[in-house]
């Protein structure tokens, strides 16, 4: 999977995170995935809890609006965005910097 595709009713994104980090970011990875760094551990779902409203910021939607679908215990995790999916590709496309073709 690419690092994002459209959906009907949003986009896709693979995130691969970086728990336990100095501070929180979140920004373009390698082709396959974007990265997140994550001040949370990776136990008891902090680490996933921390991501939701990390990647709802970037992407500016309500946090209701993202949902965990794949990779719960796994560094590698899928996410599904709901809302304009233009509008969402554009930003996923803008924190690339244009060098991908979701």
């Amino acid at each position: 999977m690419p690092a994002w595709r459209e959906r009907a009713d949003g986009i896709e994104i693979a995130v691969r995170v970086t728990p336990r980090a100095s501070r929180e970011a979140f920004a373009a990875g390698t082709a396959d995935h974007f990265a997140a760094r994550l001040a949370a551990p990776p136990v008891e779902g902090a680490a996933n809890a921390a991501l939701v409203p990390l990647v709802a910021a970037a992407f500016g939607v309500p946090r209701r609006s993202v949902a965990l679908i794949a990779g719960d215990t796994a560094r590698l995790k899928r996410l599904r965005i709901e809302g304009d999916s233009a509008a969402l590709a554009e930003i996923a496309h803008r924190l690339y910097g244009g060098a991908h073709d979701g």
